[in-house]
């Protein structure tokens, strides 16, 4: 922590108490012990229908706009993992990779804020929390801020999410909670254990009331992924070089004309074990009614064993000795001009596939203290934390080609994506296996952050301000990446694949379901001896490239690998890294208002909060192959206001109306200054490349994100359980950040390729949410056991493309944003019987533009609706023991993507299978 941000917390307290005191004296007469009431988001749920009014509650109540999700009992939300269960939410959505929910959008966006109990809470080198890190058994309750206050952190354009843990006080006395469960996923076709244990007591003591509390959590999840794909690179026949024929591809089909179709098709299959692991733990201490005093620490970590298999056909390049392949037997789609149905392949170059092996793992360790004071008319807290999160990777890779190219019989959009099959070629010979080269990584990332606040609440005495509020926050962050790794290419020798230290082959497992794919296996080295043999593998890799050296005495490339292999260790690449600092200032004002309009009650907040932020960036560029450090400076100030309004209507109806303005900081990697340039090797031939390199790298020019945000709700609350409510917003947003891929001249090389951060220019998004969920209480008997859960959001989004593509900032839909997405789950609570059916779905959405060499302007690749279905259902067997289980994703629908190569045409690119999860589990409580 630095002597800048202790300066600024320590001038603050001062202030702060210098307020305090004068409130304390005032009213030091008056002052009562205070009741012990549990808060709207302190309320222990035991049941959906608890679970429903605890949610109810927290919107209801809340000084912002917010939804929100709580466990029905403790320890237990009702999903895998906190990122699983805040899909429920109304306007949240979520991406999904390895049969896991990943990134979270709330109302469509990405840029969402992440708090760990309303402290800032981050991943590695991220700004946020990977919710998908924290197993369901931490979480209490996780609530979803869409129109931010003064008092909160600053929102991301989308909001702020705040996923909130169990505290000592929550629970009147003694508790021993938890669960255990094991799950069996069906494309795996593995068995997988996960728990969690929560003890929990309080004390009355000589020096006040103590509680004390201790979580433990623990899952593993074993899954296997399958994907076909056709490459994003839509080409012709026509060669690049449109004055040389000889670089034309040979068609022997007559009248097809230069027709279209994908550069590359392939199978990727994923398959991995991830272990979760988690501790968290609080104690409170109350020496007076008055004060309050806390310490709570979180350790959480992942634990990943990857292995991944691809195997990729190209239909343009040459062969080893530079002839071209040669399509036959084309066949056009039926009215669409030029776009390739099907067609065979021969010659060319040799299918070319890999094994890669990864072991990786994240350990995140918090610690907080805090405090709460209330002293007549004042309140003053504060919290202060301390953050350390580190990732890290060690991957190796085997990679392989066939000896000879097959026949390869293609169609191009069979049930979602291409299929093909390489004809009667012996797949399951070794000697038709040569071994193609090595690659190994290293990788870390990790981040460290301190952090302090404090707030002081202040009743007044003014009928229509009956609370004025203040407080300031400071932060330290430091955050860093570096990514060393090595190739060695050694196709050029020949080598059989089962020649390796790795020893014997074995024929790899699909994850496929009864699909249509033709080719589905081909052989490979086993993980274990790929890890177990990695030395032996480099000392290989180091011989191969000492005699492609002799071969190859003027290829510097082949040089620089061997430099590389020479020693156990990856040696430091300065080009892959940065670092950065930052450091932030905040402070807030803030009024509660509250008065009487024509019988109607309204009372809101406006206030206004004040944020510098002060960082350096740093990384290296190559310039003339020497490594040149380049440092970034961004200093700048935001003023973010925010007003909002409750209008009551009686004890059922309100109305809120909102403005808020936010910004979102560019990721720390997104900023890194460094411009990486990797120059193509020519073909087997000696045929120069399409690209003569490819560059990527971050962009400090990148500004945050801001947004203008009008937000306005009604909301009915016909009962403890039951609400509804209608939200519309609008968001007047520019700078929106994106990555793009352009084509650039460069001088020194050529045509390179560059892949990069780019701030969008201005856009919008508007929509509406509605919501509605109730028991129907009235039903006769066991009828009145049913509940009900909707909601769904409508989106409209466009921004305008980088000027920097070069495209006159043309408007297009924002990417992440699907038109529609809703939820829809029914509930049944009676007799100790508990279940819930859960159905969700958005529609189809914009994942990336990119614009390949033979395109006019960039295209959208998009994502097919997706849905889901969960089931879940427990029996009280006694008081304190529950049998649960549950079955996720029912429908087992595949993911599915597709991409415009013109403005009306596209081809299919990924059809993704994820696997379908079985669990039973007992819960108990004593």
């Amino acid at each position: 922590m630095t002597e800048k941000m202790i300066g600024f917390l320590a001038t603050a307290s001062l202030a702060a108490l210098m307020i305090a005191t004068p409130a304390a004296a005032q009213d030091a007469a008056d002052t009562k012990p205070e009741t012990e009431e549990p808060a709207a988001n302190d309320i222990v749920v035991t049941g959906y229908r608890a679970a429903l009014g605890s949610v109810a509650a927290i919107k209801r109540n809340s000084d912002s706009i917010v939804d929100a999700i709580v466990s029905e009992d403790i320890g237990k939300l009702p999903d895998n993992n906190a990122a699983e269960s805040i899909a429920r939410v109304t306007g949240v959505t979520v991406l999904r990779y390895n049969d896991e929910a990943g990134d979270i959008l709330v109302r469509g966006l990405p840029d969402v804020s992440t708090t760990f109990n309303s402290r800032e809470f981050f991943t590695a080198d991220d700004r946020k929390l990977h919710l998908q890190d924290f197993p369901a058994g931490v979480a209490a309750g996780i609530e979803v801020y869409k129109s931010g206050t003064a008092d909160l952190i600053e929102p991301g354009l989308a909001g702020l999410v705040n996923l909130r843990s169990r505290r000592p006080f929550d629970v009147k006395d003694t508790q021993i909670a938890g669960e255990i469960r094991g799950s069996y996923n069906d494309q795996s076709q593995a068995f997988d254990p996960a728990g969690n244990l929560l003890l929990t007591k309080r004390w009355e003591t000589p020096v006040g009331e103590i509680g004390a509390l201790i979580n433990f959590s623990y899952v593993r999840t074993t899954y296997r992924n399958a994907d076909r794909y056709a490459d994003s690179a839509v080409i012709s026949p026509q060669g690049f070089n449109t004055g040389d024929s000889g670089d034309d591809i040979p068609v022997t089909t007559p009248g097809v004309g230069n027709f279209r179709f994908p550069a590359n098709a392939g199978n990727f299959y994923e398959k991995g074990v991830r272990h979760r692991p988690a501790i968290n733990g609080t104690i409170q201490w109350r020496p007076t009614p008055d004060l309050e005093i806390y310490a709570e620490g979180l350790w959480q970590a992942y634990r990943g064993d990857v292995m991944r298999d691809a195997f990729n056909v190209n239909f343009e390049r040459r062969s080893a000795s530079g002839v071209l392949p040669t399509i036959s037997n084309v066949v056009l789609v039926p009215g669409e001009p030029l776009k390739a149905q099907s067609f065979t392949k021969t010659g060319g170059y040799v299918p070319e596939f890999f094994r890669s092996t990864q072991d990786d793992s994240t350990d995140t360790y918090q610690g907080a203290v805090g405090f709460k004071w209330k002293t007549g008319r004042a309140t003053l807290s504060g919290d202060f934390a301390y953050t350390h999160s580190k990732y890290q990777a060690r991957e190796d890779s085997v990679d392989a080609q066939l000896a000879t190219a097959p026949t390869i019989n293609v169609d191009w959009d069979v049930r979602g994506s291409a299929i093909f099959d390489l004809g009667g070629y012996d797949i399951a010979n070794p000697a038709n296996t040569l071994w193609r080269g090595y690659y190994q990584r290293d990788f870390v990332t990790k981040g460290d952050g301190y952090q302090g606040r404090l707030d002081l609440d202040l009743e007044t005495d003014i009928d229509w301000l009956p609370n004025i509020q203040f407080g300031v926050r400071a932060t330290d962050r430091t955050s860093m990446a570096q990514n060393n790794n090595r190739y060695a290419y050694t196709a050029g020798l020949g080598l059989r694949l089962d020649s390796l230290p790795t020893g014997a082959l074995e024929m790899i497992t699909d994850g496929y379901r009864g699909d249509p794919q033709r080719f589905q296996n081909w052989l490979a080295a086993p993980r274990q001896s790929i890890r177990d043999n990695a030395e032996a593998l480099r000392q290989l890799s180091y011989a191969s490239l000492q005699q492609l050296v002799m071969l190859f005495p003027n290829d510097g490339g082949i040089r620089e690998a061997l430099g590389k292999f020479a020693t156990a260790e990856i040696p430091f690449d300065p080009f892959n890294g940065f670092s950065a600092k930052e450091s932030s200032y905040a402070a807030y004002l803030q009024g509660k208002y509250a008065f009487d309009l024509g019988g109607v009650q309204v009372d809101g907040t406006l206030g206004v909060r004040v944020v510098n932020t002060d960082g350096v960036y740093s990384g290296y560029s190559r310039v003339d192959g020497q490594p040149v450090k380049r440092d970034a400076r961004q200093n700048y100030v935001d003023i973010l206001p925010s007003f909002l309004s409750r209008f009551r209507f009686g004890s059922q109806w309100q109305m809120r109306l909102a403005f808020t303005e936010t910004r979102t900081r560019p990721g720390f990697g997104q900023l890194n200054p460094s411009l990486n340039i990797t120059r193509n090797s020519p073909g087997p031939d000696g045929s120069p490349p399409l690209y003569a390199a490819f560059g990527s790298g971050g962009n400090p020019e990148l500004k945050p994100l801001t947004s203008k945000n009008y937000d306005a709700t009604l909301e009915y609350y016909f009962s403890k359980n039951g609400s509804a409510s209608i939200a519309a917003f609008y968001r007047d947003l520019d700078g929106f950040i994106s990555n793009y891929t352009r084509d650039v001249i460069d001088p020194v090389y050529g045509r390179i390729q560059i892949n990069r951060p780019e701030n969008a220019g201005k856009g919008r998004i508007k929509g509406v949410e509605a919501s509605v969920q109730t028991f129907f209480d009235f039903l006769p008997g066991w009828l009145s056991g049913f509940g009900a859960q909707a909601n769904v959001t409508y989106l409209d989004g466009t921004n305008a493309l980088p000027l920097a593509l070069g495209e006159g900032a043309r408007q297009v839909k924002l990417t992440g944003l699907s038109t529609w997405a809703y939820n829809l789950t029914g509930f049944y609570e009676k007799h100790g019987i508990s279940a819930r059916l859960s159905y969700n779905r958005r529609s189809e959405f914009v994942t990336s533009y990119n614009r390949t060499t033979n395109e006019v302007q960039y295209a959208g690749e998009l994502t097919r609706p997706i849905s889901r279905l969960d089931f879940s259902v427990s029996y009280d067997l006694t008081p304190g023991f529950t049998l649960v289980g549950n079955v996720s994703n029912l429908l087992g629908e595949p993911f599915n993507n597709y991409r415009y190569y013109n403005e009306s045409q596209y081809f299919p690119r990924d059809l993704r299978v994820e696997g379908r999860y079985f669990s039973l589990g007992l819960r108990f409580k004593m």
